[in-house]
């Protein structure tokens, strides 16, 4: 809270109210009680940029556990395509002392940061990580599908490091970079050990089948609630997956196949081993067991590593150092928009705040309904609609934030039209030259802090799916084609939310209506499709489960969404700064962590 945050209700604005230079909107703010404003501008700021730090500097310390040496790496593929990855080398690794490496790929829409539980635990046990971007994702060049994923380039370049023992190589990759990883062993059918594919699988849709001798020495770390088992195995169920007859096929079995048994012989390299923790497939990258199993599988198959017991794991800590950081986002961001707007610049933005109504009636909660459940009621239909009516292209490069525009126009539009609880309260004329230039200078300073951390501790801001980090420069590119539909679609949720503004609420009733307004339908919809998903094993939204795990991160976007659009509007007295900060945010968000196609 700054020296401007209402501790209490919204004061009405005084009819005839002119601009206000700096001295005024002292003695304007929401709140003028000591005990609030003696607190500084700078507070918010502060706080932000030392929980980003701080959780930096954990998650700096616990990746490079045991002496580990992390590197940004850059290398070229077969074709001139441009690939990134971490690179982790554990101590002792040399060329006079070579140790085992493993190829460790993330799954579609991802990026290499996702892998940091498997390859913190893979390097603390000796084996050398390269942990790769897929082509078309993170910071990686190309389009997304394309050059087997960038797996076979992943691979001959691990190989040809000094310090890796060839002879000792292990292929690991979750969701569609178990095909990345899978596309490596097909192209260099004698360059690996084994492989782990967590949550993935062979064959159909985009992997060369398997046989009972390939791949290699596999382990399947097959989830009991992983929401693909339909699309991946042909199994209703991820909990009856040893049932499938393409899993029975691939382990050369004419029985149910059973977790925990060895099929075929490692030395003969025909070894197949299912194993299945009870999380979800997103849920693999923050599952003790899943990452256990992976790194017992090698153990068992790879030669030259330091075999530490399965539950001797360390990398949720680096997690909780990213979340820590994540949450100090918002805090930074409010911080230098509170900064910013107290600047003589942006002085004729300042404004009071007026609440459309004194309470909660009847209207109200319609318009909360319908603001909350419209986005949510159409969010699978726009998907899968986009999905197969829009390819991409050049000049819409990446599916996913096609949707995500798509689909924020349409949500965004309808509950304008009929969530609206009558008209807000009149708000100040707008400079939209400052607004935009105060919503970017927001953006360029907190993603400048991005890029240092990154830059000097090789961390992004993440908590599980949910990651900020700075783009890449086609990215910056590509945010430019879907910031105007995205922040057009904010500037009507934030004409909504101004409707439902509630004079008597205070500061927390305030900011905890905006962001349950916006978020509050994911909840319940989420609830509802997990709660069956955990009590019967089957996913009533298996018609499209991509879009389902997709849904997961919308619950806390949408609500840091609805606190900055709060926050803006308290200081400001209109919805417009806030939806057009959230517009670019929310458009680098996705731009920087999903595919591009086009």
């Amino acid at each position: 809270m700054t020296s401007s945050e209402s501790a209490g209700a919204v004061r009405p604005r005084p009819k005839g109210r002119e601009k206000m230079d700096s001295q005024q909107q002292d003695s304007a703010d929401l709140d003028s009680s000591p005990a609030v404003r003696r607190w500084p501008r700078w507070l918010l700021a502060a706080i932000g940029l030392a929980m980003i730090l701080g959780g930096a500097l954990l998650a700096s310390a616990i990746q490079t556990s045991g002496r580990a040496r992390v590197s940004d790496i850059r290398f070229r593929g077969a074709d001139g395509t441009e690939m990134s990855a971490l690179l982790y080398v554990p101590a002792g690794a040399s060329p006079a002392s070579p140790a085992p490496g493993i190829l460790a790929v993330h799954g579609y829409i991802n990026s290499r940061e996702m892998q940091d539980g498997f390859a913190i635990e893979f390097a603390r046990r000796g084996y050398v990580v390269l942990a790769m971007d897929q082509t078309g994702h993170g910071y990686s060049g190309g389009k997304a599908f394309s050059n087997g994923f960038g797996g076979p380039d992943g691979l001959a370049y691990l190989r040809s490091l000094p310090f890796v023992d060839e002879n000792q190589i292990g292929l690991e990759g979750h969701s569609m970079g178990g095909w990345t990883v899978l596309a490596a062993a097909a192209a260099m059918p004698d360059a690996y050990r084994a492989i782990v594919l967590e949550g993935s699988s062979t064959g159909a849709p985009y992997a060369k089948e398997g046989t009972p001798t390939w791949p290699r020495n596999l382990g399947l770390v097959y989830s009991r609630y992983d929401e693909f088992s339909q699309l991946m195995w042909g199994a209703g169920r991820a909990m009856d997956v040893g049932q499938s007859a393409k899993l029975k096929q691939l382990f050369g079995t004419t029985e149910t196949v059973q977790a925990g048994k060895l099929y075929g012989s490692i030395p003969a390299g025909t070894a197949r081993y299912l194993m299945q923790p009870s999380t979800t497939h997103p849920g693999d990258h923050i599952s003790t067991a899943a990452i256990g199993d992976a790194t017992d599988w090698f153990a068992r198959t790879l030669a030259g590593g330091h075999p530490r017991p399965a539950g001797d794991q360390i990398w949720f800590w680096k997690e909780i150092g990213t979340g820590i950081g994540l949450l100090g986002f918002v805090p930074l961001v409010l911080g230098l928009f509170d900064l910013l707007l107290a600047s003589r610049f942006f002085a004729s933005l300042r404004g009071n705040a007026v609440a459309a109504g004194p309470g909660r009636d009847a209207r109200w909660w319609r318009g909360a309904i319908v603001a909350a459940g419209v986005p949510m009621l159409t969010f699978f239909p726009v998907f899968i609609a986009i999905f197969l009516l829009v390819p991409a292209t050049i000049v819409l490069p990446q599916t996913v934030t096609t949707q995500v525009a798509v689909w924020a126009l349409v949500g965004a539009g309808l509950t304008w039209l009929f969530g609206r609880r009558g008209l807000a309260a009149e708000e100040p004329r707008v400079d939209w030259l400052k607004t935009i230039l105060l919503a970017l200078a927001v953006t360029l300073a907190a993603y400048l802090v991005l890029a240092l951390v990154q830059g000097l501790l090789l961390t992004d801001l993440r908590f599980w799916v949910v990651a900020v980090k700075p783009p890449s420069a086609r990215q910056w590119l590509i945010a430019l084609i879907y910031v105007v539909p995205i922040t057009i679609a904010f500037l009507m949720t934030g004409r909504v939310l101004g409707s439902l503004t509630v004079m008597r609420d205070g500061v927390l009733a305030r900011y905890a209506s905006a962001m349950l307004t916006l978020c509050g339908g994911f909840v319940v919809l989420l609830g509802l499709v997990y709660g069956i998903f955990f009590a019967t094993g089957t996913l009533v939204t298996g018609f499209d489960p991509l879009t389902t795990v997709i849904a997961i991160q919308f619950v806390p976007v949408l609500a840091a969404v609805g606190a900055i659009m709060t926050f803006a509007w308290s200081r400001t007295g209109s919805h417009r700064p806030g939806a057009v900060l959230a517009g670019m945010l929310v458009t680098l968000y996705v731009v920087a962590g999903t595919a591009t196609q086009g």
